[in-house]
């Protein structure tokens, strides 16, 4: 009988180790493939943290070129690399996902196939572009035929033609995204091809994938250094502004906003931004008057406006509606800002803001940042009284 006992909890014992290695297994996501052409090379399996390059781990290659690397779960989207000597291949993980590259070295970095991740394949397109950018950019400089300011001018109207295409097809597409997070490092030589110090739509660029990190991984250590990076590029771009005007600026007095701005014209016909609430708890929505249910919606708005107003709650909203004429009878006596982009449902805002159903709203907190969206928020009355407190 002890014996049956003693084979019966060894198979037990035997069983939840399976099931813990199964469980652990679950948790892990896996970069896996072949480099051929690659024999006794080590391939590095690399994470491009916020510090630079780590050696997560590393492996010397057979004939056959196969490896595999694993690592735990990340929390939101992580950035590694596998690199040999100075040929990379960029990677992307954001859950437990198994990724497969095929390769020939030398040419892994330019000739690769990857399955398994669409952020990964999108990150081979953008390598790819960048790549067909520096060579058009090489060929330029080695042409002769042409001065340095033509020269110049081309390299600059091939670098705008190209950051057009991505902020469209890439970065405004899906901000959430790991490949919009990555074009946003893209550069040409030592130059960052999307500069928020230098261009104030870059900055908006950066401010738009912010944002949308904000509400899909709030506590992401990458999210939080591009809002620094955005709000530096604002800080930059004020004091270059006001040297411009011939004002004299004291940088460390440069107040800029961790939020990006809607500037629109209200109803009144004044120019409202959200930087000028700070100070504020703000409720920006985003809104249809011509959409069903918009009355039944005015009406809960109104009776948190009612409630909250008196203790410094403000309404930001903004109409997407088509006929100008219908949004400014619609909000002719409503007590909050309401401002109109005339760009409707091609507003750039609601790129930037990740909107992708109306109606759709945010609150912001006092100190003018973004705070929760919609989607995150279970009781309303409660955040608002939280941010209130504050």
């Amino acid at each position: 009988m002890n014996h049956i006992i003693s084979r019966i909890a060894r198979c037990t014992a035997v069983a939840a180790m399976v099931v813990a290695f199964a469980s652990c297994q679950q948790n892990k996501f896996h970069v896996t493939g072949n480099i051929t052409d690659a024999q006794d090379s080590v391939l590095y399996f690399e994470n491009m943290s916020l510090d630079g390059p780590v050696v997560v781990d590393s492996v010397k290659l057979s004939s056959d070129g196969k490896f595999d690397f694993s690592g735990e779960q990340p929390s939101a989207p992580e950035f590694y690399r596998l690199r040999i000597k100075n040929s990379i291949i960029n990677v992307s993980i954001d859950s437990t996902e198994t990724v497969e590259f095929k390769a020939s070295y030398p040419t892994m970095a330019v000739k690769y196939e990857v399955s398994g991740s669409e952020n990964c394949a999108k990150i081979k397109e953008l390598s790819l572009l960048q790549i067909n950018l520096l060579n058009q950019a090489i060929a330029l400089n080695k042409n002769n035929s042409i001065g340095m300011k033509e020269t110049a001018d081309s390299l600059e109207k091939l670098v705008t033609a190209y950051k057009e295409n991505v902020k469209l097809n890439y970065i405004f597409k899906e901000p959430n995204k790991a490949y919009a997070y990555f074009a946003l490092f893209q550069a040409l030589g030592n130059r960052l091809i999307f500069n928020p110090h230098e261009s104030v739509e870059d900055m908006r660029v950066f401010g738009a994938v912010a944002t949308s990190w904000d509400t899909y991984y709030p506590e992401a250590e990458r999210g939080k250094n591009l809002h620094n990076i955005a709000i530096e590029g604002m800080k930059t771009q004020r004091i270059l502004q006001a040297k411009q005007q011939g004002a004299g600026i004291d940088p460390s007095k440069v107040v800029v906003s961790d939020i990006i701005d809607v500037p629109l014209v209200d109803n009144h016909g004044n120019r409202r931004s959200l930087t000028e609430l700070k100070g504020k708890v703000v409720l920006l929505d985003f809104h249809a008057f011509s959409a069903p249910n918009s009355t039944q919606r005015i009406m809960q708005l109104r009776e948190v406006y009612n409630k909250y107003h008196a203790q410094g709650l403000e309404i930001y909203q903004v109409s997407v509606d088509p006929d100008e004429h219908f949004w400014k009878t619609q909000t002719a006596a409503l007590p909050w800002i309401n401002v109109h982009d005339p760009n409707n449902l091609q507003s750039e805002y609601l790129g930037r803001y990740n909107v992708q159903s109306i109606p759709t709203f945010f609150l912001i907190s006092r100190a003018n940042a973004l705070h929760k969206r919609d989607a995150q928020i279970k009781d309303l009355d409660a955040e608002i009284k939280g941010l209130l407190a504050k």
